[in-house]
């Protein structure tokens, strides 16, 4: 029987490859969940670094938390995974099941594909986060993950990551998330990376907001941001998700 205290569960957990991934792919989602009630936490498979400007470490760690904080999330863990050395392998997928397990999340966001001309370990982090879900809720193993409970996620949603790129990534379906009361907050969320977007890198942050105002101008919002579901998306009652009550 296991008796280990486990922290207060989560309802979402978003997982990046590095600090700035998340809010860059779907901060303004997980700000507008916090808003909304929702416990949400973010994880970071490596600390990004070395990086051109950063000092270290210590200072990318210091940018994500500040970064949680602006988001409003409550819990933001990093792995020790190694950054520009991400592979999807056996330990790799084990270490984030663990945090899984011992988090509970009822959703887990990932990223969507394969980001040209950009870090391939968005991809690397894909295939793990995908693997760890599932790794999550499998039973007689339990030496493998320091005997933490079993835990089924209910659901799984990818959020795409380039910035540079107008096709879309396979899935069971895409939908545009409300973000127009926190796309403010997720640019914030960004600049708090100074290390990684000096004012040369200004065109980040005009890609993100009018990405942002397209996809939400395209579903009626005010700004938005695509996410993608895992599995065939269905609607229980058509009338009523589409028209409202």
């Amino acid at each position: 029987m296991n008796d280990q205290i486990l922290p207060e569960p989560l309802d979402v957990i978003a997982v990046g490859a590095h600090p700035d991934d998340v809010e860059i792919g779907c901060g303004g989602t997980l700000a507008r969940m916090v808003q909304q009630g929702h416990r949400v936490g973010i994880v970071d498979l490596t600390d990004g670094e070395p990086t051109p400007l950063s000092t270290g470490p210590e200072a990318r760690l210091a940018e994500a938390r500040e970064a949680a904080a602006i988001l409003g999330v409550q819990v933001r863990i990093t792995l020790d995974l190694p950054n520009r050395r991400l592979f999807d392998t056996f330990e790799s997928r084990v270490a984030l099941a663990k945090v899984f397990r011992r988090y509970r999340p009822k959703l887990v966001l990932g990223i969507a594909d394969r980001t040209p001309l950009a870090s391939p370990d968005h991809w690397q982090a894909m295939q793990i986060t995908d693997a760890a879900v599932f790794y999550s809720r499998l039973t007689r193993w339990d030496e493998q993950f320091d005997h933490l409970p079993v835990h089924r996620i209910h659901r799984q949603l990818w959020y795409p990551l380039g910035l540079q790129n107008l096709s879309l990534p396979e899935g069971g379906g895409r939908f545009v998330s409300d973000i127009s009361a926190t796309l403010d907050v997720k640019l914030r969320s960004i600049r708090a990376y100074q290390s990684q977007f000096p004012p040369d890198k200004q065109r980040v942050f005009q890609l993100v907001e009018s990405q942002g105002h397209l996809l939400g101008s395209s579903a009626g919002f005010v700004a938005g941001e695509m996410l993608i579901c895992a599995t065939t998306l269905g609607l229980t009652s058509v009338f009523e998700t589409l028209c409202g009550n």
